[in-house]
């Protein structure tokens, strides 16, 4: 265990003593953690985003875009829930809050839980990609699962308003399930962490060496 580990006061020693011994899992438990959080984020801020765009015409303007099968990846018809799918209105409440989720959440994967130390704008460039394919994958299988809990809990269950808002949690939640289980293998390849390489003045000669593995000089 390095000095540096016992200088800290014993939970963190702990930690960084199983970080070291267990570093792709203590990746893991900390990209769920900040997921969790984010998750959080979420169902706060996108009621805000709903209130907003409720009282508006955009609830009657129909938002289906990109046809697959029979139906459509963004299904959003024109109506309030659930009797319509909440318009644009629905679509531009979800996607701003996941937008500043995921913005959020790009640095705090990186620097947090990674420790990347890779060209960020390459990084924010992949990811952005990885947000894409997401979005569209996400957004397909909602279309299996939306509508029916919106119904179960709204129409079935008599919760009304408030089963409105349990149904935006559990799609909420479920989106979150769905991307801790595909972003974090894409996050360890785009968030690597390279070795960095430090100059050792040594006299008149200088060289690199990996700070990592370099030992002490006698």
């Amino acid at each position: 265990m390095s000095d540096a580990v016992r200088t800290r006061n014993p939970l963190s020693a702990a930690w960084a003593a199983f970080a070291e011994a267990k570093p792709t899992l203590a990746e893991l438990l900390v990209f769920s953690a900040l997921n969790v959080a984010l998750t959080v984020l979420q169902l706060v801020i996108m009621p805000v985003f709903k209130l907003m765009f409720s009282g508006t015409s955009l609830v009657d303007v129909d938002f289906q875009a990109v046809p697959v099968g029979g139906g459509f990846v963004f299904d959003y018809t024109a109506g309030a829930l659930p009797e319509g799918g909440g318009g644009l209105a629905y679509f531009l409440a979800v996607q701003i809050t996941l937008l500043i989720a995921t913005v959020i959440n790009f640095f705090l994967q990186r620097n947090v839980t990674f420790k990347s130390n890779t060209n960020v704008w390459r990084a924010a460039a992949w990811y952005t990609v990885a947000y894409v394919v997401l979005t569209f994958g996400a957004a397909a299988l909602q279309t299996l699962y939306k509508t029916p809990i919106y119904e179960l809990l709204m129409v079935t269950w008599g919760m009304g308003a408030a089963g409105e808002t349990v149904a935006d949690v559990v799609t909420m939640l479920i989106n979150a399930l769905i991307s801790c289980a595909v972003f974090f293998p894409i996050f360890k390849i785009i968030f690597r962490r390279e070795a960095e390489v430090v100059v050792v003045e040594a006299g008149p000669r200088a060289y690199a060496r990996d700070p990592e593995t370099a030992t002490a000089e006698v």
